[in-house]
């Protein structure tokens, strides 16, 4: 019995020891529970360790996602705040060029950026609203834009002297006032690669080609059809000097905004002038109305010559087929033949990244605003050589596009040949060459007549330094001079 007992002491509250004699079994239940309490307590443990590493595990795999994406964040971008309209009545235009633009600029990132820096670029819709325009320009500014290009005239005029204050350039292609060309007098805008002035004496040539020759000019009517806003006004006084250099008489019929009814003016213009050639200045759906109106009044499409902005498809379809023969300028190609466009296609569009229906890729629109992404990446290129490679400042991007030079060996190399003109500008000409193509409507699309043609540039440049000047005084500004750039 002895074997199976034990004597147990336990110490009472008092301190004092109270001895008992227990059976061994008791004594190993005991000692069991005690065992199985502290085996109990080392699982746990080792459970709540490794549940410990297994959330830092899954911790950490879902947190990669968001490391890479804060890495690829801290990356330098090349910011570029587009001011685009997809809305309000001349939305064709901006929709087309300003996705031309992005698609361009999505393109390069594609291919990993400008020498690595890949653009950042973010719309604001302007609605071609010259308040709304003011508005977006003050809300991006801060993001330090290298350039500002607004795609509207009324704006462009609004935002000259800001951009010149905040030393951010601002870029017309194609728009805006003509004597911007003068850096001399305006060294933050730029209207490269042609103006409005320099059209119209393409215009003028181009009729004279079209007549037999420039002296066949002398005695022919010439009715200039515009828009009575800003825009359709900027032309007036270059084709009465015109007209007076080589004898052909010039009316000027201006179309109350916003245009739809123009039949007084057909009227006028048919009946009582008797004009043999039109000139169509308008934009927009007020870009149709003339080619309805000369085929009810039987006036010949072929002699109806319409500026850039009135030559898009859009503006031919909505007309059917009195749309025929009639012919536009452009600064662009058209189309789809070109390296770049399908490029664009092949990579942008087929990555589902396009930011237009991929029936528009190739269309007067959209190809001009894919030669406006071409010019800013080859200055952004052309800042990159001078100052490093860096997201450029507004201060580096003026000296880029005063120092521009797009050959055609260049134009060749990106996959743009005749779909832009070479662009070479310097710190005094901003518009850098002021190419012009004609392009003829065959009821189907548009066909290019001849190849580029030259401007009268020393015509058209007197009368830029002549403006220039003239707004100089006004605005107090003195003009810059070679020795000053030193």
């Amino acid at each position: 019995m002895a074997d199976d007992r034990k004597i147990m002491m336990t110490r009472l509250e008092g301190g004092e020891y109270f001895m008992r004699v227990v059976d061994r079994s008791e004594v190993n239940l005991k000692e069991g529970k005690r065992s199985r309490k502290e085996g109990f307590t080392m699982r746990r443990f080792w459970n709540n360790l490794l549940s410990l590493l297994l959330f830092v595990l899954v911790f950490g795999l879902m947190s990669l996602p968001n490391l890479v994406q804060a890495q690829q964040k801290e990356a330098p971008t090349q910011y570029v705040p587009c001011l685009i309209y997809r809305t309000g009545p001349f939305a064709p235009g901006g929709s087309g060029t300003g996705s031309g633009w992005e698609d361009l600029m999505e393109l390069r990132n594609m291919q990993g950026g400008v020498n690595g820096i890949k653009y950042k670029y973010e719309e604001c819709e302007t609605a071609y609203d010259t308040a709304r325009g003011v508005e977006c320009y003050e809300r991006v500014k801060s993001k330090n834009p290298a350039y500002m290009h607004p795609f509207a005239t009324g704006i462009s005029y609004a935002l000259l002297d800001r951009t010149a204050r905040d030393k951010i350039p601002l870029i017309f292609m194609g728009y805006g006032r003509a004597d911007a060309s003068d850096g001399r007098v305006f060294p933050w805008a730029f209207t490269f690669p042609t103006n409005y002035w320099s059209q119209n004496t393409a215009k003028i040539k181009f009729i004279g080609q079209q007549m037999g020759g420039m002296d066949k000019l002398k005695g022919l009517k010439i009715a200039n059809l515009y828009i009575d806003i800003p825009y359709g006004q900027e032309t007036k006084p270059l084709l009465d000097e015109m007209a007076k250099m080589y004898g052909f008489e010039v009316q000027h019929f201006p179309v109350p905004w916003p245009g739809i009814d123009q039949k007084a003016q057909w009227m006028d213009i048919v009946r009582r002038f008797k004009a043999e050639w039109v000139i169509n200045r308008n934009w927009g759906v007020s870009c149709t109305v003339p080619l309805k109106e000369a085929a009810r009044l039987g006036f010949p499409r072929n002699r109806i010559l319409g500026v850039w902005w009135c030559g898009s498809e859009e503006d031919v379809m909505a007309a059917g087929p009195a749309a025929a023969g009639y012919y536009s300028t452009n600064f662009n190609g058209v189309g789809r033949d070109f390296p770049v466009i399908q490029e664009i296609i092949d990579k942008v569009y087929g990555a589902m990244k396009g930011n237009i229906s991929m029936t528009r890729v190739g269309t007067v629109f959209y190809n001009r605003g894919v030669v406006t992404g071409i010019a800013m990446d080859e200055a952004i290129r052309t800042a990159h050589k001078k100052f490093g490679v860096h997201p450029v400042t507004g201060e580096e991007m003026q000296w880029a596009l005063e120092n521009l030079n797009i050959t055609e060996e260049r134009i060749k190399e990106i996959g743009a040949e005749g779909l832009m003109p070479p662009i070479k500008t310097s710190w005094k000409d901003h518009e850098g060459g002021g190419w012009v193509r004609f392009q003829q409507w065959d009821g189907q699309k548009w066909v290019p007549v001849g190849s580029w043609v030259a401007p009268l540039r020393e015509f058209v440049r007197e009368r830029v330094e002549t403006s220039a000047a003239k707004y100089a005084k006004e605005k107090g500004i003195t003009p810059r001079t070679s020795e000053a750039l030193k």
